[in-house]
């Protein structure tokens, strides 16, 4: 049976692959699914670097504004949504593009990567929110260092579903995994560039994030949502929510959010350097200005 030919986009936040996928999707007929696990969101919008409609300059885009904030979005049903659009885009006879720099979404989706489905354990899951979250990544790094040193130390969340399905299942998160046959032809281009060039394009970013009103669209999601964890543990808003508690001045918590946003970079590359198959430095001329 010959396999759906698909296009993943991918690379470090900041180096330029929404960009880079709508002139694709001109380019080849096609539509663009959105492999990010915080643009699911609605309201997540200047904090995420979400593409606005006239940005997509009337490229249909798939997974995004989906859910509340509050909603507790998985892998398991990324991966679900994701397949139900790769299905309608190619029924129109147009090609699915993947974009995205969320490692884990894209290998359940493309890399035959199967997670394991459970059900939630709510009485677990609250008894590990009441930990602090070096207690909870010093667990994790015990039961499964090898999960570990796939999620950043301060996500609590994913550590703490992590915890959930390894207490669940008693077995490590890293062997309950399996892989599956997919059904997908996966074209990767891979989009970086030098550092030193990365990092400038990510401190523009920052700044703008601030000029577009950063704090006040914090400031509405806290009055609309209260300090749910999706707002506590998201770059963008955990620095800015940290000065409007007066804990960082707001160049403080710009410069912080800089630093963040840049080990967020340096673990994305990790994590795509691990797959062979990417090409990297695709990225068209007019990227580089």
């Amino acid at each position: 049976m010959k396999k759906i030919k698909v296009v993943a986009i991918v690379g470090p936040t900041a180096s330029g692959k929404t960009s880079y996928a709508i002139d694709y999707a001109k380019q080849h007929n096609g539509e663009i699914i959105s492999a990010d696990s915080r643009l699911v969101y609605k309201g997540f919008d200047i904090g995420t670097a979400k593409p606005t409609p006239e940005e997509r300059q009337g490229i249909k885009h798939y997974l995004i504004d989906i859910v509340d904030p509050t909603y507790d979005y998985s892998v398991v049903q990324f991966v679900k949504d994701a397949e139900k659009a790769i299905t309608e885009i190619v029924s129109k006879g147009k090609l699915p593009i993947i974009t995205g720099g969320t490692g884990l979404y894209l290998k359940g989706l493309l890399e035959g990567y199967d997670f394991p489905e459970m059900q939630t354990d709510y009485e677990l899951r609250e008894k590990l929110k009441q930990l602090e979250v070096k207690e909870l990544y010093d667990e994790l790094s015990r039961l499964d260092p090898v999960s570990a040193q796939n999620i950043e130390q301060n996500d609590k969340k994913k550590i703490i579903r992590a915890l959930e399905v390894i207490k669940s299942l008693n077995r490590p998160l890293s062997e309950v995994r399996g892989v599956k046959e997919h059904p997908y032809d996966v074209e990767w281009i891979g989009l970086n560039f030098p550092r030193n060039e990365l990092y400038e394009r990510i401190n523009k970013r920052v700044d703008m994030m601030l000029e577009l009103g950063l704090v006040e669209e914090t400031e509405r999601l806290l009055d609309q949502y209260g300090r749910i964890q999706n707002l506590l543990h998201t770059i963008g808003y955990q620095e800015i929510i940290a000065h409007l508690d007066g804990t960082m001045t707001l160049e403080e918590a710009a410069d912080k959010l800089k630093q963040n946003t840049r080990n967020y970079a340096k673990r994305q590359l990790t994590w795509f350097r691990k797959n062979e198959n990417i090409k990297w430095n695709c990225y068209p001329e007019k990227l580089k200005k």
